[in-house]
């Protein structure tokens, strides 16, 4: 059976609990290798991987986005449902919301991202989160009436500190609405490689200088795991919702694999 859906668990969101007679499999890429759960929900295969690992012991700026990314393209995967804890900036984007980010600003600063190691790429990122799941997402969470926002702007930090307020004020100021660490470039690489992808991002909490009091990691757990129900009912509902050999203009890839190391 195909794999055609994907889901990138991030923060809080280790384990595939979904998914029924669940397998591991390591993928071997030109990027190295990347280890992913494939399991079957509703009849469908369905992989997940752990983005900073089951242990939770990759940093954001250290994951390997290519690897991942690119075994996921070796399964035949076309869709792609990635969570990410965030911090708020807009004060409507409250802590236990769902946002479905539509666009980002991108703060990274060394990580690689593209595949092409060879010739030139300009790549088009009109909509780099798909319209399609997007859309999809915000049906499920209407169903299961859940607290959401169908448009955000993702502003995507190095880490893996957290950002200072004099920086939460520019990001304000350039119309972020959250802040996180891992968007990028995952959602480009995705793009790359014709992949539809989506940003399920939760929001744990409001970012320095807006928030009341000091920001910890464990904070951002802690709010992950009292969501981790609504998440789970989330993705499923929107599982069942997709059809998985749907056709989409994201999968209209760019990349000549001969420009692949």
């Amino acid at each position: 059976m195909t794999v055609r859906i994907a889901i990138i668990g991030g923060t809080g969101v280790y384990d595939p609990n979904i998914l029924s007679n669940v397998r591991q499999k390591r993928l071997e890429t030109p990027f190295g290798p990347a280890w992913v759960k494939i399991g079957t929900y509703q009849g469908r295969e369905v992989a997940f991987m752990a983005r900073h690992g089951e242990d939770h012991s990759v940093p954001p700026h250290l994951v390997n986005y290519r690897a991942n990314i690119w075994g996921l393209r070796q399964l035949g995967v076309k869709n792609v449902f990635a969570t990410a804890a965030v911090g708020s900036l807009n004060p409507e984007m409250k802590p236990k919301q769902f946002v479905f980010v539509d666009q980002f600003l991108d703060f990274t600063r060394s990580r690689v991202q593209t595949f092409v190691e060879k010739g030139v790429v300009h790549l088009d990122m009109t909509d780099p989160y798909c319209p399609e799941l997007r859309m999809t997402l915000a049906r499920a969470a209407q169903e299961l009436e859940l607290e959401y926002h169908a448009k955000g702007i993702y502003v995507c930090t190095e880490g893996p500190r957290f950002e200072t307020p004099a920086e939460i004020r520019m990001f304000r100021q350039l119309g972020g609405d959250l802040v996180g660490m891992t968007s990028v470039p995952e959602v480009v690489l995705a793009r790359e490689a014709g992949i539809c992808y989506a940003t399920i991002a939760m929001v744990t909490n409001f970012a320095a200088g807006i928030s009341p009091t000091r920001l910890s990691h464990q904070e951002v757990v802690d709010v992950m795991a009292e969501n981790a129900g609504n998440l789970r009912r989330l993705v499923m509902r929107a599982i069942e919702l997709l059809d998985p050999d749907r056709t989409c203009l994201c999968h209209e890839s760019p990349l000549d694999p001969s420009a692949v190391k």
